[in-house]
């Protein structure tokens, strides 16, 4: 089947599964009310609770969660072939990450807007919600570190940087200051939404268009490292619908136009697959299985999800009604993005030999700048279809990346806000409850994994290795924790509880592996780090074990009395 055919038949299963099966866990799993007060509501102080429109609200959570893992992940799985990468893209999204999605927001609306950390507390024991706050500590802090570094590489051109796109630089400040000015006048009310977004969309265009024709050059690596710190910083304590809500809303109207303008390009060229469907033996690459289901994270299912669900996402949400389409149906949005980048990978080169050069081996095709190029270069392609010039359109897709990097760095700082703020009523800290305290703490933990160097390189680069691996045992723990949850309410628990098994078991596997290979090649940081994070997951579900060994007892004691 050809490129578009296999598109086409991926759509029809994200339409399918949102009606049927999506909507059908907001009905018969969550019950969703829509006349029950969200915290939206009832917490609201106008900084971090306030009730937001859905389809802002929408754009704000789509950018948060698609940053640029969604288009890096595949960018690396399609080593193995275009067919195993697509089927777990597109299934495992349906069935286990939009679920997982949709279930960490719903677990922080029923419990105040509180993070999927704290929420474990509740649900599971009070030391369930320290082992989540470590791991989502690491999590963030090294990743949001790591996306510091891709973006001002991305920024600057000094050194002959091969990666560089320094006409993405007007484009996304003055997206910023443009956000701001959306957000002031949407929160005044001076003006309909409607009418502010066509005209805030315009001037954006306008400002991307300019801003392409002037690059900022000659401005090195670490002095962007800084502004960008300094920026996420900002962004984490202003109030929330003054910057990330419309930066982000505007920010999903660009990728709406890029996606859309990818697609009608390919459907306009008609391309074959450059790629073969499988390919189980490419040169250095670990085994498929179980090292697809970690290559391959956000795009399918992902941690950090259930951070920006339950961090910043439960807080704004205005009616339960809204949940469906934005906690499933937003993972199915990224998934989409992600679907794009295996198209740009494996139909995006103009002959197979090409394809096979770039892929020759595990170790040319995982760097950071062929997974960047691979990308920009495929879905320039396809939009030069369009009539647009192919370098215009490169860059144009290059304002993209920077763009869903930038709301996964202001998200990420602002849910270690959140980490810090909770580990301190655990604690019982008062100076870590401080906005601006936590909020220093969270922008020097990033800092740390962007500047600390190991062996001559960044030390966020060096423990890089170890985010597949830990994203998916967040993403295990926190469907483990709706599962308890549902469980303990009297209902249908299997929809969550089967992915946790899978997630956690092709996880777990992959970690030993890893761990195999660290000790073999002496590498004892990663060795460290990876047995702590493997250690605290297995901790976390010998206590969900016996919570759910008890209930089950419990349950069965009153099957018992009940029996005549």
């Amino acid at each position: 089947m050809s490129p578009v055919g296999i598109t086409l038949l991926c759509f029809v299963l994200y339409a399918g599964f949102y009606r049927w099966y999506g909507r059908g866990l907001g009905s018969r799993v969550f019950g969703l009310d829509p006349d029950r007060k969200t915290p939206a509501h009832t917490c609201r102080d106008d900084v971090d609770f306030i009730p937001t429109n859905r389809f802002v609200l929408f754009g704000h959570h789509y950018c948060s969660i698609a940053g640029l893992a969604p288009m890096l992940g595949p960018a690396i799985a399609v080593i193995w072939g275009w067919a195993p990468a697509m089927f777990w893209v597109v299934l495992g999204t349906v069935l286990i990450g939009a679920v997982h999605d949709f279930s960490a927001l719903m677990l922080s609306v029923r419990h105040k807007g509180q993070s999927v950390g704290t929420v474990a507390a509740t649900v599971i024991t009070p030391r369930a919600r320290a082992l989540f706050l470590l791991l989502i500590f690491f999590l963030v802090a090294m990743a949001m570190g790591v996306f510091v570094l891709v973006v001002a590489g991305l920024f600057s051109d000094v050194g002959g940087n091969a990666i560089a796109h320094p006409e993405a630089v007007v484009p996304t400040f003055s997206l910023i200051g443009i956000a701001m000015v959306m957000g002031w006048l949407a929160y005044r009310g001076t003006v309909q939404l409607g009418r502010l977004t066509v005209m805030a969309f315009v001037v954006m265009l306008l400002l991307t268009w300019w801003g392409l024709g002037h690059p900022v050059s000659g401005v090195p690596r670490t002095t962007w490292m800084a502004i960008l710190l300094g920026y996420a910083g900002l962004a984490s304590v202003l109030p929330v619908w003054l910057l990330l809500q419309p930066r982000d809303y505007l920010n999903s109207l660009l990728l709406y136009l890029g996606l859309g303008a990818v697609f009608v390009g390919l459907f306009i060229l008609n391309p074959q697959f450059a790629a073969p469907a499988v390919n189980l033996t490419p040169e250095g690459a670990p085994p498929l299985f179980p090292f697809l289901f970690i290559v391959i994270a956000c795009g399918a299912v992902s941690g950090f999800h259930g951070l920006v669900s339950s961090g910043t996402t439960s807080k704004q949400l205005d009616r339960e009604s809204d949940a469906c389409a934005i906690g499933y149906g937003g993972m199915v949005g990224e998934s989409i993005l992600g679907l794009a980048a295996i198209l740009a990978t494996t139909a995006g080169f103009s002959s197979v030999a090409d394809w096979n050069l770039f892929y020759a081996s595990w170790g040319e095709a995982s760097g950071l700048a062929a997974k960047l190029s691979a990308f920009i270069s495929g879905t320039g392609l396809f939009v030069s279809q369009l009539g647009v010039p192919r370098p215009f359109a490169e860059a144009f897709m290059s304002v993209i990346v920077v763009g869903f990097a930038m709301t996964s760095i202001d998200s990420g700082t602002r849910l270690l806000r959140y980490t810090f703020h909770e580990a301190g009523e655990a604690m019982n800290l008062a100076l870590f409850k401080n906005r601006w305290v936590a909020t220093a703490c969270a922008v020097a933990a990033i800092g740390f994994f962007a500047y600390f160097k190991v062996d001559g390189k960044p030390a966020g680069l060096f423990l890089w290795a170890l985010f597949g691996t830990t994203n998916q045992i967040l993403a295990a723990m926190t469907l483990l924790a709706a599962s308890v949850y549902l469980l303990r309410k009297k209902k249908p628990y299997l929809y969550t509880m089967l992915p946790m098994i899978l997630v956690l078991g092709v996880t777990l596997w992959a970690m030993v592996n890893n761990l195999i290979n660290y000790i073999q090649g002496e590498k004892w940081g990663l060795t460290l780090v990876g047995a702590t994070v493997m250690g605290l997951a297995l901790w976390m579900c010998f206590e969900a074990w016996t919570v759910l060994r008890s209930l089950r007892r419990a349950t069965l004691a009153e099957a018992a009395k009940e029996a005549p």
